[in-house]
């Protein structure tokens, strides 16, 4: 085999290596996709089901998976003492806190309620702006989490109001309350007017779209790999012999 010929040969399995990899990469995608939009779609089921009272409410991490993302309708009084303001938390692309409140159910134990956002003192970092819920039972309505998303923090044990992070258990250990499993985001309940607090929250989402979009970057990629092989060395190599043909004089 002549140079010129290995040449385009190594450059065609270079091709089609590069065109099968990306093209194998948004499939994968593609099912990872497919895979979500299922699980997106229990999600909202889960959502669709009627509120969930303090009796069904999940005392376990085992029952807590089975109710995650379900409404609740939960009657209660507020614990502000055990309120705690979780910092570095975004909302409406601001940043700020967000203030989790143990709510005291009728049975003794108490549910940890993700209140609301807040905005941060641009002075005063550690000055609450907020003020704390009020005393007397109130009703909240919201839907089950499993709690806030993790920061990452330099001091792993946290103490005071404002902190980084929030774990239930270690917050039952601290507080000696009889805490349930995963949170509450409340959006309305009956003293919600007056708190100060924004709930703009996020519809939750397995991030179908993300999966979506990569994929069609990698079938793009692939394309782009089939064209460019495909213009330099055929259609462009054509052109050019046929271009000197033409301006060949005959001997």
């Amino acid at each position: 085999m002549s140079p010129l010929n290995q040449r385009r040969a190594v450059v065609f399995v270079a091709a089609l290596a590069l065109a099968s990899l990306t093209a194998r990469l948004g499939l994968w995608q593609l099912d990872r996709a497919a895979q979500k939009t299922t699980a997106q779609a229990a999600l909202d089921r889960q959502a669709a089901l009627p509120p969930l009272g303090p009796t069904e409410l999940a005392d376990g991490e085992a029952a807590l998976a089975q109710q995650v993302h379900r409404k609740v309708d939960l009657p209660g009084r507020w614990l502000p003492d055990f309120t705690v303001y979780l910092d570095n938390r975004p909302m409406a692309g601001r940043t700020g806190f967000f203030a989790v409140t143990p709510l005291l159910l009728d049975d003794g134990s108490a549910v940890l309620v993700q209140r609301g956002w807040l905005p941060r003192d641009q002075l005063d970092r550690t000055r609450i702006a907020a003020p704390p819920p009020p005393s007397g039972r109130v009703r909240v309505l919201g839907r089950l989490a499993l709690g806030p998303s993790r920061l990452f923090e330099f001091e792993q044990t946290a103490s005071g109001p404002i902190r980084q992070n929030l774990e239930v258990g270690a917050l039952s250990r601290e507080t000696r309350l009889r805490l349930r499993p995963g949170t509450v985001v409340m959006v309305d309940s009956t003293d919600a007017a007056g708190d100060g607090l924004k709930r703009e929250w996020a519809r939750p989402s397995l991030g179908v779209e993300k999966h979506q979009g990569y994929a069609a970057q990698w079938f793009a990629l692939s394309a782009l790999s089939v064209g460019l092989y495909v213009w330099f060395q055929i259609i462009r190599p054509r052109r050019a012999k046929r271009a000197g043909t033409t301006t060949t004089p005959s001997p």
